[in-house]
Parts: structure tokens; C-alpha cells; sequence
């Protein structure tokens, strides 16, 4: 989604279903932790006013963004997922552009991951990862001038959780 002349926080509550019996798991990269931290707070926060209970959430950590994809398929196959206890997975990362063409095999290698995780699975993966090409972009995207990606991811979580539900 394009962010220009946008703030990704908002949204409206009364078209979103309410989140109070769903379990939620989300998997967040300690790389760019600035910016994945703030991701994970403006997640946490959305799910959390759109009823979610805190208990129902679980956050693992993983050392990069990469490694999301690795992070999701586990817990996907979790004690939680076991019994039936996640409805949907958020992953949370942050690639920067460099130098060289490690940003594109990381993009690739992520999006690839998640989308054949949804494609496979039985419970949602939503993406909640930045590619920016710098720092600023970065920060602006969570929980700055345009809000806050996690936030998005958060309410993309809900509606899929609450799809999933309707159509098992």
C-alpha cells in the first residue's frame, strides 16, 4: 500500500470484527530493532483496542529478517497452532537498502517464504516487513509521519483471523 498522503494507524473500529476470541501469534526480527520494536508496539496496541486479550498473544523474537519465515512455519506447527489456539501470525522485520544485493535476496527470500507459508498453511501470515531504501523511510513508516505499518498488519490479522473463521 502506497503511504503518500496516508497515516497507516488509522483505522475504523466499527468495521473491523472484534478480536476477543482470537489468539495471535507474532514473530519479530531483532535486526533494525529501532524500527521492529516500534512495529511490534503499534501491533500489539491495535490488537489490543480491537479487543484482543494480552494473554492471547504470543511474541517470539528471531535474529533477522530472514529468519521470519523459519519463525512463522514453527510456531504455524506450535503447541499453539497444535491446539488451535492461533487464529493468525504476524511477522515483523525491517530490510534497509545498501550497497550491495543482499536487500534484494532478503526481500526475495521473505516474501517468497511468507507467501508460500499462506499458501500451504491452514493459519494466516501476515507480512509486516519494511524494505525501505533508508532509515528515515523507515521510521516513518513505524510510527511516524505515516503511522505505523504494525498497526495495518494488526488490523490485517484480525480480518484474516475473522475469514479464516468463517470459512473453516
Amino acid at each position: 500500500m502506497a503511504t503518500a498522503n496516508q497515516n497507516l494507524s488509522d483505522y475504523d473500529k466499527a468495521t473491523i470484527p472484534n478480536a476477543k476470541d482470537f489468539r495471535f501469534g507474532i514473530v519479530v526480527s531483532e535486526w533494525n530493532t529501532k524500527i521492529t520494536e516500534g512495529l511490534w508496539q503499534g501491533a500489539f496496541d491495535a490488537l489490543i483496542d480491537c479487543g484482543a486479550q494480552k494473554e492471547n498473544i504470543v511474541r517470539w523474537n528471531v535474529p533477522g529478517t530472514f529468519e521470519l519465515t523459519y519463525g512463522a512455519a514453527r510456531m504455524s506447527k506450535s503447541i499453539y497452532a497444535d491446539s488451535g489456539m492461533l487464529d493468525a501470525i504476524i511477522v515483523i522485520g525491517c530490510v534497509i537498502q545498501g550497497e550491495t544485493k543482499h536487500f534484494d535476496f532478503v526481500c526475495e527470500g521473505i516474501t517468497q517464504g511468507i507467501k508460500d507459508l499462506n499458501l500451504k498453511g491452514d493459519i494466516p501470515v501476515i507480512f509486516c516487513v519494511l524494505t525501505d531504501n533508508n532509515i528515515q523511510q523507515s521510521i516513518e513508516r513505524s510510527g511516524g509521519k505515516h503511522g505505523n505499518k504494525g498497526t495495518e498488519a494488526a488490523i490485517t490479522a484480525i480480518k484474516m483471523a475473522e475469514l479464516r473463521k468463517t470459512t473453516n
